[in-house]
C-alpha cells in the first residue's frame, strides 16, 4: 500500500515537472534569429527596444532602438508610457536573456513582441548594422 502511494507521488511529481517545462515553452513572444530579426525591424511600424543599461547602450546599438533598461524598476511604466500597443515590439540585449524577461513583461501587457534571440552580441558577430 505504501508501496503504491509513493508510487503514485512520483508519477504526478513527474506530470506536474513536465506541465510546468510546457508551459514555460509557451511564451506569447516570438524568437527571431539575427536574420529574421533584421528582415523584420525594416517595417518602419516596429518598435525597436534595446534592454540593456545605458551604458552597453552608448557602446552600441541597434539603429533607431530606444533604450529601456529592463534592470529599472521603472521598466514596465516606461514602456506603457512610450510603446504603442498597436505596434509589435522588437527587443534585444547582450545576450537575450534579459530581452526575453522583458518580452515576457511586454507579452503580458498585451504588446505584440518579438525578440532577437542570442542577443546584440550575435548580432555584431553578423555583421549587422550599429549606431553609437
Amino acid at each position: 500500500m505504501i508501496k503504491t502511494l509513493y508510487f503514485m507521488f512520483f508519477v504526478f511529481a513527474c506530470l506536474f515537472g513536465l506541465f510546468a517545462c510546457s508551459a514555460k515553452a509557451q511564451d506569447k513572444f516570438k524568437n527571431l534569429s539575427s536574420d529574421e530579426f533584421e528582415r523584420f525591424i525594416q517595417d518602419e511600424e516596429v518598435q525597436r527596444v534595446d534592454v540593456r543599461t545605458v551604458a552597453e547602450y552608448s557602446d552600441g546599438h541597434i539603429p533607431g532602438s530606444l533604450n529601456i533598461n529592463i534592470r529599472d524598476d521603472s521598466f514596465a511604466a516606461v514602456a506603457d508610457e512610450v510603446l504603442d500597443k498597436d505596434q509589435p515590439v522588437a527587443v534585444y540585449c547582450k545576450s537575450g536573456r534579459r530581452s526575453r524577461n522583458a518580452a515576457r513583461i511586454l507579452a503580458d501587457k498585451g504588446f505584440k513582441v518579438y525578440n532577437l534571440d542570442k542577443g546584440f552580441d550575435n548580432w555584431k558577430e553578423c555583421g549587422k548594422d550599429v549606431e553609437n
